[in-house]
């Protein structure tokens, strides 16, 4: 399972030997995002290497699990109460529904929150340096360290499951 691990560096010079480090030691840009104060990622950071800078796509998720489980909770509870005639089919319909509901009303709101990492090192962005993201399988984690060691990275101890952000 690929895990998010990210590290500060001072400025866009050294991100770059951040990358040039971690692609000598195997990793790709596919897993290298960079994150930095809006005038930075304008003017130095390759469209290739920003990182989403909105929570809608984890919020999409988490509003359509909650949705599903409400609207199938509510369409069982339907077919329980005689008088509304409502089938095993309908319980699964409103289910679906309450998904689509949810994961719809949640990403738009989720557009509105910057991602997590945003959220929790906005200090750091704010001071103008630049994060280097990288997602990585659990055995490329001395790579990775040796990598940002090297590139005189600071590890900013945040590792996350790679998709629940």
């Amino acid at each position: 399972m690929k895990h998010r691990h990210v590290y500060s560096t001072q400025e866009m010079a050294h991100a770059r030997k951040a990358i040039a480090a971690l692609h000598m030691r195997g990793i790709g840009n596919d897993a290298i995002s960079l994150v930095a104060r809006s005038d930075v990622e304008m003017d130095r950071i390759p469209d290739t290497l920003k990182e989403a800078d909105t929570d809608s796509v984890p919020a999409a998720v988490r509003g359509m699990e909650l949705g599903g489980a409400t609207g199938l909770l509510a369409g069982l509870a339907a077919v329980a109460f005689a008088p509304f005639g409502v089938t095993l089919a309908g319980a699964v319909a409103i289910g679906a529904m309450g998904a689509l509901v949810g994961g719809w009303s949640s990403a738009l709101m989720g557009a509105a929150l910057p991602d997590p990492v945003r959220q929790q090192f906005d200090d750091e962005i704010q001071a103008g340096r630049v994060l280097v993201l990288a997602d990585i399988e659990d055995e490329q984690l001395p790579a990775l360290r040796e990598a940002m060691a090297e590139a005189g990275a600071a590890d900013l101890d945040y590792v996350s499951p790679v998709g629940a952000k």
